[in-house]
């Protein structure tokens, strides 16, 4: 990227990147220096780089309601399946929940989930990746159809693996809780048992 091309991106904005439009002048200048050169402010000069700035970004806060769950309607997260030669999604559904809110009778409410999906030769999509609710689950790729669940120990904020060992398929996916809401934290490596074809 050009230093014209990185103004033009910070003042106007581009992709996921919101504009800074207040970020302007020799602050703006300072910035280009920073990131081309590695050069901070000459000494003697007024330290302009963005941290010194009256404004900063200071992480993403999640938008939470007073009982600490999403302050969106729901379901507050989804699992879709989208054709990719046309782009038209084939369907979606609520995906993950929140243990305490199941046991009120509010199910299907989806939740905040890391980690993506693994899609077996015969048309099973399993997937972790729901924080709160600590389970690996089995769908139809074709319809999105719940087929089985299993506990884990913790949250599992990754991508499962499947592999063979004499004939038998499995699949195994690492659990860790790392980004449960103040939940416990572990480690483990969980495999389960595919059923023998007859």
């Amino acid at each position: 990227m050009t230093t014209a091309r990185f103004l033009e991106v910070v003042r106007q904005g581009g992709g996921r990147m919101p504009a800074f439009a207040d970020l302007q002048g020799e602050a703006l200048a300072a910035l280009a220096r920073y990131v081309f050169d590695g050069v901070e402010a000459p000494a003697g000069e007024p330290d302009l780089s963005p941290a010194n700035q009256p404004y900063r970004f200071t992480g993403y806060r999640r938008w939470l309601d007073a009982e600490g769950y999403p302050a969106v309607g729901m379901p507050w997260g989804t699992l879709n399946a989208i054709e990719l030669p046309s782009g038209r999604l084939a369907w979606r559904i609520p995906f993950g929940e929140f243990p305490e809110l199941a046991a009120r009778g509010m199910r299907d409410t989806g939740s905040e989930n890391y980690g993506g999906p693994l899609v077996t030769a015969g048309g099973l999509l399993f997937i972790g990746a729901s924080i709160h609710d600590r389970k690996l689950r089995a769908y139809d790729k074709r319809n999105g159809k719940l087929l089985w669940e299993g506990a884990l120990p913790w949250s599992a904020d990754a991508t499962p693996i499947t592999y063979r060992i004499d004939g038998r398929q499995y699949v195994a996916i690492f659990a860790s809780g790392g980004k449960e809401r103040g939940g416990p934290a572990g480690g483990a490596y969980v495999a389960f048992a595919l059923p023998e074809n007859d």
